[in-house]
């Protein structure tokens, strides 16, 4: 599994789970859109730790920077 997400990236994704954790547990989003933003949420904090989008994997894209090995 190679890493295919930056540093930036990572920061978003995790701001965008915290914006919508906070709204779903201020009733500020409910029902089921609720449940599926907030499982979205989830999968945001997941692939922000392990550096890996499978949807980046898909389409090869990369917002990690070029390395020089």
């Amino acid at each position: 599994m190679k890493k295919n997400v930056g540093t930036i990236d990572k920061v978003a994704r995790i701001l965008v789970a915290v914006i919508i954790s906070i709204l779903y547990f201020t009733n500020q989003i409910s029902g089921t859109l609720g449940i599926i933003l907030l499982v979205l949420g989830g999968v945001f904090i997941l692939t922000s730790f392990i550096s890996f989008c499978p949807i980046y994997s898909v389409f090869g894209w990369s917002s990690k920077g070029k390395t020089n090995k």
